[in-house]
């Protein structure tokens, strides 16, 4: 599996971005799909994942009601609406394959492929 994320870039607060994960490979559809970002000098957290099987979601407290993550079939692409950004949101996001069927996991370790990041920088 093979994931390219692209759709980051610089916006002012209260805005919006989409971010978007090709990916390639085969049998996509027993992945759990997440997004994680990584501010500098912090940790790569956890910000929302998809199960590609079942469309079940799940968020971080930090973006619930803001950000919103899908999938489109079709296109082997996973999605991240992000709405009303804060100035706390800006790091590099990374989307990430996790092996898992319908479980959602939230920790880094648990996920098996990854993308090479996008920059989202929200300025105030």
């Amino acid at each position: 599996v093979q994931l390219q994320a692209s759709g980051g870039g610089l916006v002012q607060a209260g805005g919006s971005l989409r971010l978007s994960c090709a990916a390639s490979g085969r049998g996509f559809s027993s992945y759990v799909m997440g997004w994680f970002h990584q501010a500098p000098g912090k940790e790569r957290e956890f910000v929302a994942a998809i199960s590609w099987r079942h469309g079940t979601t799940h968020y971080a407290d930090s973006v619930k009601g803001r950000f919103t993550i899908s999938r489109d079939n079709a296109k082997n692409t996973v999605y991240l609406q992000m709405n009303s950004l804060k100035p706390e949101d800006t790091a590099v996001y990374y989307c990430a394959a996790d092996y898992a069927l319908a479980t959602i996991e939230t920790q880094p370790y648990e996920y098996d492929y990854w993308g090479q990041g996008t920059l989202v920088t929200v300025s105030s």
